[in-house]
């Protein structure tokens, strides 16, 4: 059997805001429908993405901005990250972490804190080790995002 994931719903105050930051990020509108005053649907896809995000009124009783830790995968995260950067969104400066571990639990513009076994620092790892490069940003609701840099897929991905 094949599971894909196809759709993740993202929670957010405001549906024209939340749409003209993905926008701005790139992402291409797939749906803006409406059918009531109490349901209305934006459906976006990220470039060269299978899954897609879709917020609005009436998809969820999630509080805004409680989504966190959505990963979007890139080939290169300098590039990545200046391309975003270049188009507005504030992205934290690239980081690697020398403990090895799953990157999670640091946003755009938040103070750095500890978590056991992870050692965040600045700047893409020396190797540039396939996924071992990360920068953060987080929509105007606060739901977070990770990009990550991935040069070499692991074995069955």
């Amino acid at each position: 059997m094949h599971l894909k994931l196809e759709l993740i719903v993202l929670p957010v105050s405001d549906i024209d805001r939340a749409k003209a930051f993905y926008e701005a990020l790139g992402f291409r509108l797939d749906l803006d429908k409406a059918v009531s005053d109490d349901w209305r649907a934006v459906h976006l896809t990220p470039p060269g993405s299978e899954a897609s995000i879709i917020f609005g009124t009436g998809l969820t009783s999630a509080a805004p901005g409680s989504v966190q830790g959505l990963y979007l995968v890139v080939a290169d995260i300098e590039e990545a990250r200046a391309e975003l950067t270049g188009r507005g969104i504030e992205v934290s400066e690239v980081f690697h972490d020398t403990g090895g571990l799953f990157h999670h639990g640091h946003h755009a513009g938040e103070v750095t804190h500890h978590v056991e076994g992870q050692h965040r620092v600045d700047g893409p790892h020396p190797e540039r080790a396939s996924y071992g490069s990360y920068a953060t940003f987080s929509d105007p609701d606060g739901n977070g995002w990770v990009l990550q840099e991935v040069t070499q897929r692991a074995p069955g991905r």
